[in-house]
Protein backbone atom coordinates (compact mmCIF):
# COMPACT_ATOMS: atom_id res chain seq x y z
CA UNK A 1 0.00 0.00 0.00
CA UNK A 2 2.52 2.65 0.54
CA UNK A 3 4.63 2.10 -2.72
CA UNK A 4 1.24 3.25 -4.59
CA UNK A 5 1.00 6.48 -6.02
CA UNK A 6 -1.37 8.95 -5.08
CA UNK A 7 -3.57 10.89 -7.56
CA UNK A 8 -5.33 14.23 -6.62
CA UNK A 9 -8.32 14.69 -8.38
CA UNK A 10 -10.39 17.80 -9.35
CA UNK A 11 -12.10 18.31 -6.03
CA UNK A 12 -8.67 17.68 -4.11
CA UNK A 13 -9.25 14.43 -2.54
CA UNK A 14 -6.47 11.77 -2.80
CA UNK A 15 -6.91 8.09 -3.72
CA UNK A 16 -4.74 5.51 -4.64
CA UNK A 17 -4.54 4.17 -8.20
CA UNK A 18 -6.61 0.89 -7.18
CA UNK A 19 -9.64 3.29 -6.48
CA UNK A 20 -8.60 5.28 -9.55
CA UNK A 21 -11.50 4.52 -11.17
CA UNK A 22 -14.13 5.95 -8.59
CA UNK A 23 -14.84 8.77 -6.22
CA UNK A 24 -13.80 8.36 -2.72
CA UNK A 25 -16.81 7.61 -0.54
CA UNK A 26 -17.20 8.70 2.85
CA UNK A 27 -19.52 7.09 5.94
CA UNK A 28 -20.76 9.90 7.62
CA UNK A 29 -22.57 9.90 11.26
CA UNK A 30 -24.45 12.23 13.07
CA UNK A 31 -25.79 12.09 16.94
CA UNK A 32 -25.42 15.21 18.12
CA UNK A 33 -29.17 15.92 19.11
CA UNK A 34 -32.18 14.40 18.32
CA UNK A 35 -31.82 12.96 14.96
CA UNK A 36 -29.56 9.79 14.43
CA UNK A 37 -28.40 10.13 10.80
CA UNK A 38 -26.05 8.40 8.58
CA UNK A 39 -25.26 8.91 4.55
CA UNK A 40 -22.74 8.15 2.27
CA UNK A 41 -21.63 10.99 -0.15
CA UNK A 42 -18.83 11.06 -2.53
CA UNK A 43 -16.08 13.30 -3.39
CA UNK A 44 -18.07 14.30 -6.60
CA UNK A 45 -20.89 15.75 -4.22
CA UNK A 46 -23.41 12.81 -5.04
CA UNK A 47 -25.52 11.74 -1.99
CA UNK A 48 -25.76 8.03 -2.30
CA UNK A 49 -27.80 7.17 0.15
CA UNK A 50 -29.20 9.15 3.46
CA UNK A 51 -30.91 7.72 6.21
CA UNK A 52 -32.88 10.61 8.72
CA UNK A 53 -34.21 8.53 12.28
CA UNK A 54 -35.84 11.92 13.92
CA UNK A 55 -36.74 11.46 17.93
CA UNK A 56 -39.53 14.17 17.34
CA UNK A 57 -42.32 12.00 18.63
CA UNK A 58 -40.50 10.78 21.72
CA UNK A 59 -39.62 14.54 22.83
CA UNK A 60 -43.02 15.99 21.47
CA UNK A 61 -44.68 16.03 25.29
CA UNK A 62 -42.50 17.44 27.03
CA UNK A 63 -41.76 20.62 24.22
CA UNK A 64 -38.16 20.44 23.62
CA UNK A 65 -34.94 17.77 23.40
CA UNK A 66 -34.67 15.37 27.13
CA UNK A 67 -31.03 14.76 26.71
CA UNK A 68 -31.08 11.42 28.49
CA UNK A 69 -33.90 10.27 26.13
CA UNK A 70 -32.06 11.48 23.18
CA UNK A 71 -29.12 8.95 24.06
CA UNK A 72 -31.19 6.08 24.53
CA UNK A 73 -32.87 6.33 21.23
CA UNK A 74 -29.19 6.76 19.57
CA UNK A 75 -28.20 3.57 21.17
CA UNK A 76 -31.40 2.21 20.14
CA UNK A 77 -31.67 2.96 16.73
CA UNK A 78 -27.29 3.54 15.18
CA UNK A 79 -26.69 0.61 14.18
CA UNK A 80 -30.16 -0.08 12.24
CA UNK A 81 -29.21 3.48 10.21
CA UNK A 82 -26.55 2.59 9.66
CA UNK A 83 -27.27 -0.78 8.02
CA UNK A 84 -30.46 1.10 6.26
CA UNK A 85 -27.91 3.56 4.64
CA UNK A 86 -25.87 1.20 3.31
CA UNK A 87 -28.02 -0.55 1.73
CA UNK A 88 -29.83 2.16 0.39
CA UNK A 89 -26.07 3.05 -1.32
CA UNK A 90 -25.70 -0.45 -2.55
CA UNK A 91 -22.56 -0.66 -0.95
CA UNK A 92 -20.69 -2.85 1.87
CA UNK A 93 -18.39 -0.87 4.78
CA UNK A 94 -15.37 -2.77 2.45
CA UNK A 95 -16.56 0.31 -0.42
CA UNK A 96 -15.91 3.07 2.20
CA UNK A 97 -13.10 4.61 2.29
CA UNK A 98 -13.47 7.24 4.96
CA UNK A 99 -15.54 7.58 8.17
CA UNK A 100 -16.74 10.31 9.40
CA UNK A 101 -18.48 11.60 12.94
CA UNK A 102 -20.03 14.41 14.78
CA UNK A 103 -17.06 14.41 17.92
CA UNK A 104 -19.16 17.80 19.36
CA UNK A 105 -20.49 19.76 19.91
CA UNK A 106 -23.59 18.73 21.16
CA UNK A 107 -25.20 16.79 23.84
CA UNK A 108 -22.69 14.38 25.17
CA UNK A 109 -24.46 11.38 25.61
CA UNK A 110 -25.71 11.46 22.08
CA UNK A 111 -21.98 12.27 20.67
CA UNK A 112 -20.89 9.67 22.17
CA UNK A 113 -22.82 7.20 20.46
CA UNK A 114 -21.97 7.80 17.03
CA UNK A 115 -18.86 8.48 18.11
CA UNK A 116 -18.15 5.36 19.56
CA UNK A 117 -20.54 3.66 16.65
CA UNK A 118 -17.70 5.31 13.98
CA UNK A 119 -14.32 4.36 15.56
CA UNK A 120 -15.83 0.91 15.97
CA UNK A 121 -16.12 0.83 12.66
CA UNK A 122 -12.61 2.54 11.93
CA UNK A 123 -11.08 0.65 13.84
CA UNK A 124 -12.06 -2.87 12.52
CA UNK A 125 -11.83 -2.04 9.00
CA UNK A 126 -8.32 -0.12 9.06
CA UNK A 127 -10.44 3.09 7.74
CA UNK A 128 -9.29 6.56 7.91
CA UNK A 129 -11.21 8.48 10.76
CA UNK A 130 -12.21 11.95 10.72
CA UNK A 131 -13.94 13.99 13.89
CA UNK A 132 -16.15 16.65 12.66
CA UNK A 133 -17.12 19.45 14.44
CA UNK A 134 -21.15 19.84 14.24
CA UNK A 135 -21.17 23.41 13.18
CA UNK A 136 -18.98 22.75 10.54
CA UNK A 137 -21.04 20.12 9.13
CA UNK A 138 -23.34 23.07 8.66
CA UNK A 139 -20.98 25.87 7.75
CA UNK A 140 -19.19 23.49 5.01
CA UNK A 141 -22.69 21.86 3.47
CA UNK A 142 -23.25 24.63 1.31
CA UNK A 143 -20.30 23.18 -0.47
CA UNK A 144 -21.94 19.79 -1.47
CA UNK A 145 -25.17 21.21 -2.45
CA UNK A 146 -26.60 24.74 -2.69
CA UNK A 147 -29.58 26.41 -3.66
CA UNK A 148 -29.05 29.95 -5.02
CA UNK A 149 -31.17 32.53 -5.24
CA UNK A 150 -33.13 31.90 -8.91
CA UNK A 151 -34.29 28.28 -7.77
CA UNK A 152 -31.33 26.58 -9.00
CA UNK A 153 -29.41 23.94 -7.28
CA UNK A 154 -26.61 21.15 -6.85
CA UNK A 155 -24.50 22.30 -9.86
CA UNK A 156 -23.12 25.39 -8.55
CA UNK A 157 -19.70 24.97 -5.99
CA UNK A 158 -20.04 27.65 -3.17
CA UNK A 159 -16.51 28.42 -3.01
CA UNK A 160 -13.92 30.00 -0.30
CA UNK A 161 -14.40 32.42 0.87
CA UNK A 162 -17.95 33.33 1.89
CA UNK A 163 -19.97 35.11 4.65
CA UNK A 164 -22.09 32.86 6.86
CA UNK A 165 -24.64 32.94 8.77
CA UNK A 166 -25.04 30.02 10.50
CA UNK A 167 -28.22 29.77 12.63
CA UNK A 168 -29.54 26.99 14.74
CA UNK A 169 -31.75 25.79 17.70
CA UNK A 170 -28.29 26.31 19.67
CA UNK A 171 -26.46 28.70 17.66
CA UNK A 172 -26.41 31.91 15.96
CA UNK A 173 -23.16 33.13 14.55
CA UNK A 174 -21.94 35.24 11.77
CA UNK A 175 -18.49 33.82 10.52
CA UNK A 176 -16.08 34.66 7.86
CA UNK A 177 -15.13 31.31 6.10
CA UNK A 178 -11.76 31.51 4.83
CA UNK A 179 -11.46 27.36 3.85
CA UNK A 180 -12.02 24.57 5.28
CA UNK A 181 -11.07 24.39 9.35
CA UNK A 182 -10.32 28.33 9.18
CA UNK A 183 -13.50 30.28 10.79
CA UNK A 184 -13.20 33.97 12.05
CA UNK A 185 -16.08 34.84 14.57
CA UNK A 186 -17.64 38.33 13.30
CA UNK A 187 -20.67 37.91 15.60
CA UNK A 188 -22.56 35.95 17.82
CA UNK A 189 -25.53 35.77 20.24
CA UNK A 190 -24.77 37.16 23.95
CA UNK A 191 -27.88 35.34 24.93
CA UNK A 192 -30.63 33.11 23.78
CA UNK A 193 -30.27 31.95 19.85
CA UNK A 194 -32.54 32.81 17.03
CA UNK A 195 -33.60 28.82 17.09
CA UNK A 196 -33.74 28.96 20.60
CA UNK A 197 -36.30 31.78 20.96
CA UNK A 198 -38.53 30.58 18.29
CA UNK A 199 -39.07 27.04 19.64
CA UNK A 200 -39.27 28.86 23.12
CA UNK A 201 -42.51 31.46 21.68
CA UNK A 202 -43.76 28.75 19.60
CA UNK A 203 -44.18 26.75 23.29
CA UNK A 204 -45.35 29.94 25.31
CA UNK A 205 -48.54 30.14 22.42
CA UNK A 206 -49.07 26.36 23.09
CA UNK A 207 -48.29 25.79 19.07
CA UNK A 208 -45.63 22.39 19.74
CA UNK A 209 -42.04 21.25 19.14
CA UNK A 210 -40.59 22.22 17.19
CA UNK A 211 -41.54 25.65 17.12
CA UNK A 212 -40.04 27.52 14.48
CA UNK A 213 -41.92 25.88 11.37
CA UNK A 214 -44.78 26.17 13.14
CA UNK A 215 -44.40 29.83 14.21
CA UNK A 216 -43.02 30.47 9.98
CA UNK A 217 -46.55 28.92 9.02
CA UNK A 218 -48.46 31.19 11.61
CA UNK A 219 -46.35 34.32 10.60
CA UNK A 220 -47.36 33.93 6.40
CA UNK A 221 -50.84 34.56 7.93
CA UNK A 222 -50.17 37.51 10.00
CA UNK A 223 -50.13 41.13 10.71
CA UNK A 224 -46.50 41.80 11.47
CA UNK A 225 -47.38 45.43 13.18
CA UNK A 226 -49.95 44.21 15.07
CA UNK A 227 -46.99 43.56 18.19
CA UNK A 228 -44.33 46.06 19.10
CA UNK A 229 -41.63 43.66 19.64
CA UNK A 230 -38.47 45.11 20.40
CA UNK A 231 -35.36 44.90 18.21
CA UNK A 232 -32.52 44.03 20.66
CA UNK A 233 -28.50 45.81 19.75
CA UNK A 234 -30.21 46.95 16.31
CA UNK A 235 -29.81 50.82 17.24
CA UNK A 236 -25.97 49.74 18.80
CA UNK A 237 -22.78 49.08 16.13
CA UNK A 238 -20.83 45.51 16.07
CA UNK A 239 -22.74 42.50 14.62
CA UNK A 240 -23.25 40.63 18.14
CA UNK A 241 -26.99 39.13 18.51
CA UNK A 242 -29.62 39.51 21.24
CA UNK A 243 -32.77 37.58 21.60
CA UNK A 244 -33.61 37.21 25.10
CA UNK A 245 -35.96 40.73 25.38
CA UNK A 246 -37.84 39.50 22.11
CA UNK A 247 -38.41 36.64 24.10
CA UNK A 248 -39.15 38.55 27.62
CA UNK A 249 -41.80 40.67 25.35
CA UNK A 250 -43.75 37.58 24.09
CA UNK A 251 -43.90 36.58 27.89
CA UNK A 252 -45.10 40.01 28.57
CA UNK A 253 -47.41 40.19 25.49
CA UNK A 254 -48.94 37.49 26.58
CA UNK A 255 -49.20 37.80 30.20
CA UNK A 256 -51.40 40.84 29.95
CA UNK A 257 -53.84 38.94 27.22
CA UNK A 258 -56.52 37.04 29.70
CA UNK A 259 -58.72 36.21 26.97
CA UNK A 260 -58.38 33.29 24.88
CA UNK A 261 -55.43 32.87 22.11
CA UNK A 262 -57.79 32.96 18.94
CA UNK A 263 -55.89 32.39 15.09
CA UNK A 264 -55.94 35.54 14.06
CA UNK A 265 -53.88 36.39 17.50
CA UNK A 266 -51.57 33.88 16.89
CA UNK A 267 -50.84 34.71 13.32
CA UNK A 268 -50.54 38.09 13.98
CA UNK A 269 -47.96 37.00 17.29
CA UNK A 270 -46.45 34.86 15.40
CA UNK A 271 -45.87 37.59 12.37
CA UNK A 272 -44.82 40.63 14.73
CA UNK A 273 -42.54 38.05 16.39
CA UNK A 274 -40.54 36.64 13.30
CA UNK A 275 -40.52 40.39 11.80
CA UNK A 276 -38.58 41.54 14.61
CA UNK A 277 -35.98 38.41 14.07
CA UNK A 278 -35.89 39.12 11.13
CA UNK A 279 -34.66 42.33 11.04
CA UNK A 280 -32.15 42.25 14.26
CA UNK A 281 -30.57 39.34 12.01
CA UNK A 282 -30.63 41.66 8.53
CA UNK A 283 -29.52 44.56 11.02
CA UNK A 284 -26.20 42.64 12.43
CA UNK A 285 -25.57 41.09 8.45
CA UNK A 286 -25.69 45.06 7.02
CA UNK A 287 -22.44 45.77 9.97
CA UNK A 288 -21.25 42.38 9.12
CA UNK A 289 -20.36 43.50 5.04
CA UNK A 290 -18.80 47.18 6.68
CA UNK A 291 -16.45 44.96 8.87
CA UNK A 292 -13.08 45.83 7.74
CA UNK A 293 -12.27 41.69 7.87
CA UNK A 294 -14.95 41.26 5.95
CA UNK A 295 -14.31 44.04 2.95
CA UNK A 296 -10.80 43.12 3.10
CA UNK A 297 -11.09 39.57 2.40
CA UNK A 298 -14.55 40.61 -0.07
CA UNK A 299 -16.55 37.56 -0.34
CA UNK A 300 -18.67 37.30 -2.88
CA UNK A 301 -21.28 34.72 -1.47
CA UNK A 302 -23.37 35.46 1.39
CA UNK A 303 -25.00 31.78 2.77
CA UNK A 304 -27.47 31.21 5.39
CA UNK A 305 -27.22 27.28 6.94
CA UNK A 306 -28.54 25.81 9.96
CA UNK A 307 -32.23 24.59 10.82
CA UNK A 308 -33.02 28.32 11.05
CA UNK A 309 -32.41 28.39 6.94
CA UNK A 310 -35.37 26.94 6.61
CA UNK A 311 -37.20 29.61 8.00
CA UNK A 312 -39.21 31.40 4.80
CA UNK A 313 -39.13 34.99 6.18
CA UNK A 314 -34.90 35.00 6.98
CA UNK A 315 -34.18 32.89 3.68
CA UNK A 316 -35.88 35.66 1.99
CA UNK A 317 -34.73 38.64 3.75
CA UNK A 318 -30.55 37.26 3.54
CA UNK A 319 -31.17 36.68 -0.25
CA UNK A 320 -32.65 40.17 -0.72
CA UNK A 321 -29.56 41.66 1.02
CA UNK A 322 -27.05 39.64 -1.24
CA UNK A 323 -28.76 40.92 -3.83
CA UNK A 324 -28.05 44.39 -2.53
CA UNK A 325 -24.97 43.98 -2.01
CA UNK A 326 -23.94 42.42 -5.29
CA UNK A 327 -23.20 39.31 -3.58
CA UNK A 328 -24.43 35.56 -4.55
CA UNK A 329 -27.01 33.93 -2.44
CA UNK A 330 -26.54 30.51 -1.22
CA UNK A 331 -28.40 28.30 1.15
CA UNK A 332 -28.80 24.21 1.63
CA UNK A 333 -31.54 22.55 0.81
CA UNK A 334 -34.30 22.67 2.71
CA UNK A 335 -33.52 18.75 3.75
CA UNK A 336 -30.05 19.68 4.27
CA UNK A 337 -30.12 22.68 6.72
CA UNK A 338 -30.93 20.58 9.96
CA UNK A 339 -29.31 18.01 11.50
CA UNK A 340 -27.78 15.54 9.28
CA UNK A 341 -25.42 13.05 8.23
CA UNK A 342 -24.64 13.98 5.02
CA UNK A 343 -23.21 17.64 6.14
CA UNK A 344 -20.62 14.91 8.26
CA UNK A 345 -19.88 12.73 5.40
CA UNK A 346 -19.09 16.05 3.34
CA UNK A 347 -17.41 17.90 6.43
CA UNK A 348 -15.36 14.72 6.65
CA UNK A 349 -14.52 14.61 3.17
CA UNK A 350 -12.84 18.00 3.25
CA UNK A 351 -11.12 17.25 6.54
CA UNK A 352 -9.49 14.14 4.69
CA UNK A 353 -8.64 15.79 1.48
CA UNK A 354 -6.42 18.06 3.23
CA UNK A 355 -5.18 15.41 5.82
CA UNK A 356 -7.48 15.94 9.16
CA UNK A 357 -7.54 12.53 9.96
CA UNK A 358 -7.74 11.15 13.51
CA UNK A 359 -4.24 9.72 14.79
CA UNK A 360 -4.81 9.07 18.38
CA UNK A 361 -7.61 8.46 20.30
CA UNK A 362 -9.83 11.51 21.01
CA UNK A 363 -12.41 12.35 23.68
CA UNK A 364 -15.56 14.03 21.96
CA UNK A 365 -16.76 17.49 23.41
CA UNK A 366 -19.99 19.05 24.51
CA UNK A 367 -18.33 22.37 23.43
CA UNK A 368 -16.65 22.82 20.46
CA UNK A 369 -16.33 26.19 18.99
CA UNK A 370 -15.49 26.59 15.58
CA UNK A 371 -12.66 28.97 16.05
CA UNK A 372 -10.48 26.48 17.54
CA UNK A 373 -10.57 24.20 15.10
Amino acid sequence: MTDEKIIVMDMGITKSDAHSERPVLCLGIESSCDETSAAIVDSDRNILAHIIYSQIPEHQKYGGVVPELAARAHILAIDDVIKQTLNKAEKTIDDIDVVAATAGPGLIGGVLVGWMAATGIAQATNKPLVAVNHLEGHALVPRLKATLADGSAGDVVVRFPYLLMLASGGHCQILLVRGVGQYEMIGQTLDDSAGEAFDKVAKMLGLGYPGGPIVDKRAQNGNQKAFKFPRPLCDKPGCDFSFSGIKTAARTFLAKNTGELTDEYIDDFCASFQAAVVDCIINRLTNALKDERVRTLAPQTLVVAGGVAKNSAIRNAIEKLAQRNKMVFAAPPMNLCTDNGAMIAWAGLENFRIGNVVKTLIAPRPRWPLTEL
